[in-house]
């Protein structure tokens, strides 16, 4: 008489496994996306440590050249929130049906080349710090063109993500903020560019309000998604 309730019992747990397995994605997603948001501004660390640097005319980026004493700091920061970054776009959920589903696929891969871009600015970082050395270059060839790659990824994943939210209904919160984050972030990092034509000076301002932008942005990727709703629940459902 056990053996039927057993046999139920091991087949309800087996589909709650199944069940928990894909709504376990969205969730790992989200807490490496929210503390890869937290890691991108220990740029904050500035207010405890003697980096030299002033935080008004200085790239965050100086706070890794080759001979900033707290380089392999931040670049261990950066290596592990572009890490946690890239597993958070892996698990993000991407099916929104297929008028938004080629749009968010290509945001996440997008997101997931801003995070190895991130890597490579920390491979090969500047070579020292402008803001302190008027000897040194502000423009090295491969710290700047994988800035530019980084960009170039973390803009392109908002505007794919942003569209596919417009497309879809599940994100509700993407939807309406996510083009006011993505006008702001694109606005001030075009007003860090004045040292890259020979005009240094209070770019360092807007560059670490970008980066909380940022950081703003992968809050909202985390929380923004309205869970898909149950089988039974949709529309013409058992």
């Amino acid at each position: 008489m056990t053996e039927p309730s057993t046999a139920t019992g091991r087949a309800a747990s087996a589909t709650a496994r199944a069940r928990a397995g894909p709504a376990a994605r969205p969730a790992r997603a989200g807490w490496a996306l929210i503390v890869a948001a937290v890691l991108y501004n220990a740029w904050v660390l500035e207010a405890v440590l003697p980096t030299g640097l002033d935080p008004r005319h200085s790239y965050v980026s100086e706070l890794y050249a080759a001979d900033q004493p707290f380089h392999v700091l931040f670049g261990g920061i950066e290596i592990v929130t572009a890490l946690l970054v890239a597993a958070g776009a892996l698990c993000l959920p991407v099916r929104h049906g297929p008028a938004a589903g080629p749009w968010a696929g290509a945001g996440r891969w997008a997101l997931v080349a801003f995070a190895a871009s991130s890597v490579a600015d920390v491979v090969v970082p500047m070579r020292c710090a402008p803001s302190v050395n008027h000897a040194c270059e502000a423009v090295n060839l491969w710290h700047t063109t994988t800035s530019a790659m980084v960009h170039a990824a973390l803009f392109g994943s908002m505007a794919l993500l942003v569209t596919a939210a417009f497309r879809s209904p599940g994100w509700p919160l993407l939807r309406r903020w996510g083009p006011w984050v993505l006008g702001a972030a694109l606005l001030t990092a075009l007003t860090t560019v004045g040292p890259l034509f020979a005009r240094p000076g209070w770019h360092g301002l807007p560059q670490r309000a970008h980066l909380v932008l940022v950081g703003v942005w992968l809050v909202l990727l985390a929380t923004a998604r309205r869970p898909d709703p149950e089988p039974a629940a949709r529309p013409g459902g058992p």
